[in-house]
């Protein structure tokens, strides 16, 4: 009878034994399952985060450039101060200026009159005969004269007024010249374009020289 009860005792154990090993193994098994799904969580979120970023580099739109649209440059050959003195202040009252679109453009407005409290000086230019002169910012026809020749065969721009010199100058074609006297003939072209222009205008002592930029 002893034996038998301790048999029956021995199977007892043996099976509450087997059914915690199960257990745990059912267990673990829950636990990789709970692992392997974060994983692929956390892949999902990544992906998303990385078509997020791929999405933003797509849509970035780079900024519109400015564009050159012509350059024309002269000679100077008078090299005296107060000639070159008056160029460089008309190049530094052009540079810059915008011609917005359909908007016409004056040179004599520009710049305005040649005063010698602004820091012109007298030098050689031609009067209405054409006899040689010395005149406030004598030199300036040459700052027009190379701007009408930068602008003249760009599409959508139109002449509106230009006068030939009265005698031939030597910077720039037979009658490609612009000449300007404040008050009495000017240079003026309209923009047509659909965009806006700038001109650039710089000098050093042998030349003179433009740039027509298309803006932004």
């Amino acid at each position: 009878m002893k034996y038998f009860i301790a048999l029956i005792l021995c199977a007892v154990l043996f099976t509450g034994c087997e059914k915690k090993s199960n257990d745990n193994k059912n267990n673990y098994e829950n636990t990789s399952n709970i692992s392997v799904n974060r994983t692929s969580t956390n892949t999902n979120m990544n992906s998303v985060h990385n078509n997020s970023n791929n999405n933003s580099v797509e849509n970035v739109v780079e900024p519109q450039k400015e564009e050159l649209l012509f350059t024309y440059s002269t000679k100077i050959l008078d090299k005296s101060s107060e000639r070159q003195n008056n160029v460089k202040i008309a190049c530094s009252e052009l540079n810059g200026s915008i011609v917005k679109s359909g908007e016409i453009f004056s040179f004599t407005s520009t710049l305005g009159p040649a005063k010698p409290e602004e820091g012109y000086e007298k030098a050689k230019t031609f009067d209405q005969d054409g006899d040689i002169v010395q005149e406030y910012g004598g030199g300036k026809c040459q700052i027009s004269s190379t701007l009408y020749n930068a602008v003249k065969d760009l599409p959508g721009i139109s002449i509106i007024e230009r006068h030939e010199h009265s005698s031939d100058v030597y910077y720039v074609p037979e009658g490609q010249d612009a000449a300007v006297s404040y008050g009495s003939v000017d240079f003026k072209f309209r923009n047509d374009n659909s965009y806006n222009i700038r001109i650039d205008a710089s000098c050093t002592e042998n030349d003179i020289t433009i740039n027509i930029v298309k803006t932004i």
